[in-house]
């Protein structure tokens, strides 16, 4: 890893500020190459000195959803291309993750891609930031911090695509029947209209049954639908699926 450095990520004198402050951040490396990621345990792993334990790797899609899955981190370092799908599937397929209150997955593209397209897909899909393979060591685990904090960082120049997509005059309205939906409900919305029985969408959002049943209840009467054919139609309609 070379000079660039994270956007609006300040070094602090060491390898990261996390041993410092006595902090520590969980973290699962997702890459399909074995050499970097083993490269990037060496640099950033060593957790009494970065405040970083890495808990998981993984190297394609089914191998980060079973991984983050188990382990729960606080930071997933994500590359855009991976076999099985890309960084945006296993985004997708973690969706409930990122969404959990009380202990949200967050995720950073650490990818050698600086295209646009891929900047803005993984960024849409939920991630907390993007950052290039040319980061330091000491930049990394600076923006590893700042992520599991909830905030957003970006390699130079990369944030600006993201500023430009989201200003685009081509942004999708506001949708005044989706907003009356809480973030559970869309969760819900979107996997029944997956065609997920109950029972898949209780395990895959960690919640009961019977939440599921209140929740498509609650969908239905907000939207005024009667059954989850509408409501499968509804959401086709708005490319929500």
């Amino acid at each position: 890893m070379s000079s660039e450095g994270a956007q609006q990520v300040e070094a602090d004198g060491g390898a990261g500020g996390g041993a410092a402050e006595g902090r520590t951040v969980r973290v699962v490396l997702v890459d399909d190459h074995r050499m970097f990621r083993t490269g990037v345990q060496a640099e950033i792993g060593e957790t009494g000195r970065t405040g970083v334990e890495v808990v998981g790797e993984a190297a394609d899609v089914d191998q980060a959803v079973t991984v983050i899955t188990a382990t729960r981190p606080e930071v997933v370092l994500l590359d855009v291309h991976l076999p099985g799908g890309g960084g945006v599937e296993v985004l997708r397929r973690s969706a409930a993750m990122m969404t959990d209150a009380e202990r949200p997955v967050r995720f950073l593209a650490l990818s050698v891609s600086d295209a646009a397209e891929d900047v803005i897909g993984v960024i849409r899909g939920g991630a907390r930031g993007y950052v290039t393979k040319t980061i330091t060591g000491t930049d990394l685990v600076n923006a590893v911090f700042r992520v599991s904090d909830g905030d957003a960082v970006f390699s130079p120049r990369l944030a600006g695509f993201v500023l430009d997509a989201f200003a685009s005059t081509d942004a999708p309205p506001v949708d005044e029947d989706l907003d009356r939906l809480t973030q559970r409900e869309r969760e819900v919305l979107r996997l029944i209209a997956r065609g997920y029985a109950y029972k898949e969408i209780a395990k895959q959002l960690f919640i009961s049954v019977k939440t599921v049943e209140s929740h498509v209840s609650a969908v239905l009467r907000k939207l005024q639908l009667s059954n989850r054919h509408e409501l499968t139609r509804w959401a086709a309609a708005r490319r929500l699926i």
